[in-house]
């Protein structure tokens, strides 16, 4: 049997194990039919990818099937999220049939992007309570970042007319499409449960086939890339310690590690929505009531942990723990629990020395850890020549910065300068302005978001100084609870990418957080309104 089908049914065991595991939290918090819908979808387009055998065959049968799948859901970003990691990004040109060299790159991500978010960007600028594109300050910096990319796409050694063209076209699709999809679709809490349970959901497949890599040393999506007739450089086996890093369909196992990391973040939030049912004999009456899951919090928190931890990924560990001391440190008696948490992990690492393999995991960490110095040796001279050169060119960088004698020499063994920071990436591309447009646009997404949330209301409290758990209370804490997460998980984000270059699924994910981020803010301000709840 060929290496592909073999992995096909390992990774259609191992996500129908995780489905199965959390059918019940997830329908505490959509429902069942949807919940089976995107379930039922996921199995059928990866059975499509691996038995087509041709990117092409999956691209025409698989989008169609998603087109129309879509058009039954109301909730486009939610889809959107749950297939973003079905099969691995790698590119295939659509052929310009002899008028051009090509048309534009073609991966999975695109593929969604053109027909989930496309379509819903059209629709929503049809309707009338839609907010127009530039009336809130992040769109207004997003707009001229990326009017200045593209006006820098000129400059370029191959800047010919079809080049500008297609590098504007993926600025619209890559950048602008999951921001605006993102900042506009989502208008109330449960679109938001929605989208980001999706988003976990499709995590935690992507968490135990990385377990599955990581255990038995065998990244289960590589022969899917050559089955399809494609090539991908992001795609291959990557070791540290004498270890398999798993990467699953992201291709690098820091971008798996970073979805994971983001994945922790959002489930911070659904957490407090997980609840099963619950029979109680109360004065001889049986009563139903619906009670938090201990278990189901625990399994799926363990699980996404598994996965951030199955990459072996530093910079996604350090923007994990960034990320829940945000969460902690926004919320209610954060002191205490911050000095917790602190206590528990200096106690836990000379637990570590005496478990079997706790050596192991103490010499992989950051900053103790001795395994790999030589990439953080990498990276600070990566920072230290890419000043001196991005010096040169202050204010818009330079096309030819690779070029230079600084950048030259940090060519590695195969050939490339891994620019694995994704702020030298743009300083070294559209210089100061540009690295001020893109920081800029991201703090101030984070500023809207702890606005939002600080503003919100208090809980209402009884006589006896108890939270109280009327509808209007527990609207409000929801409220709080989704802005402390995505404030977090934009703050883990901004920490993570300065480890990484944007490739693969990061920068879409970033993307689409910040459109999130705008989307709250845009919620609690109409929400805030006269005669609202929250005002």
């Amino acid at each position: 049997m060929p290496e592909h089908l073999r992995a096909l049914v390992f990774i259609l065991v191992l996500a129908a194990m995780v489905f199965l595991m959390a059918a019940r939290s997830a329908c505490s918090i959509i429902d069942r039919a949807e919940f089976e819908r995107q379930r039922n979808l996921w199995f059928i387009l990866t059975l499509i990818a691996f038995l087509s055998h041709s990117f092409w065959v999956y691209a025409v049968v698989g989008g169609l099937l998603i087109h129309f799948t879509g058009r039954q859901e109301p909730n486009r970003m939610a889809l959107f999220f749950f297939l973003l990691f079905l099969i691995p990004s790698a590119p295939a040109e659509i052929p310009g049939f002899g008028v051009i060299n090509y048309v534009f790159t073609l991966t999975h991500i695109r593929l969604l992007e053109l027909i989930i978010l496309l379509p819903a960007y059209l629709a929503l600028r049809r309707q009338a309570d839609t907010l127009p594109f530039g009336r809130v300050w992040a769109d207004r910096l997003l707009l001229i970042y990326l009017l200045l990319t593209f006006v820098l796409l000129f400059r370029e050694p191959d800047s010919s007319f079809t080049n500008v063209m297609r590098g504007g076209f993926y600025l619209f699709i890559d950048i602008f499409l999951p921001y605006y999809v993102a900042s506009r679709a989502l208008r109330n809490l449960h679109e938001f449960k929605q989208a980001m349970l999706s988003f976990v959901l499709a995590a935690m497949v992507l968490a135990i086939i990385g377990l599955f890599e990581f255990a038995k040393h065998w990244l289960l999506y590589g022969a899917l890339i050559t089955s399809m007739g494609l090539e991908w450089d992001l795609s291959g086996y990557l070791g540290r310690a004498g270890l398999i890093r798993a990467n699953a369909t992201t291709g690098q196992a820091i971008a798996l590690g970073y979805t994971m990391a983001v994945a922790i973040g959002f489930f911070l939030f659904l957490m407090d929505f997980i609840r099963i049912k619950s029979s109680n004999l109360v004065a001889g009456e049986l009563v139903s009531a619906e009670v938090h899951c201990g278990i189901c919090r625990l399994s799926g928190g363990l699980l996404l942990a598994g996965g951030l931890f199955a990459p072996l990924s530093r910079g996604p560990w350090l923007g994990a723990v960034a990320l829940i001391i945000a969460f902690i440190a926004t919320g209610r008696g954060a002191f205490r629990r911050l000095v917790v948490l602190g206590l528990a992990g200096l106690l836990l690492l000379p637990t570590l020395e005496f478990i079997p393999g706790g050596e192991k995991v103490i010499a992989l960490l950051p900053f103790v850890g001795t395994v790999e110095k030589e990439n953080v040796d990498y990276r600070e001279k990566l920072l230290q020549n890419s000043l001196v050169v991005i010096g040169r060119h202050l204010l818009l960088g330079s096309p030819d910065a690779l070029k230079e004698p600084e950048m030259e020499a940090l060519r590695q063994g195969g050939g490339i300068i891994d620019l694995v920071n994704s702020y030298i990436g743009v300083a070294l591309d559209s210089g100061l302005v540009g690295l001020s447009l893109f920081l800029g646009f991201f703090l101030t997404v984070l500023a809207g978001i702890r606005r939002g949330f600080r503003h919100l209301p208090g809980a209402s409290r009884d006589g006896g100084g108890r939270a109280t758990q009327d509808a209007k209370a527990e609207d409000r804490d929801g409220l709080r609870r989704l802005g402390r997460s995505l404030f977090a998980t934009l703050t883990g984000i901004l920490l993570i990418i300065f480890t990484v270059s944007s490739i693969s699924v990061i920068p879409v994910i970033y993307w689409s957080v910040a459109g999130l981020g705008v989307a709250y803010g845009r919620m609690l301000r109409k929400a805030g309104g006269k005669g609202s709840q929250f005002s």
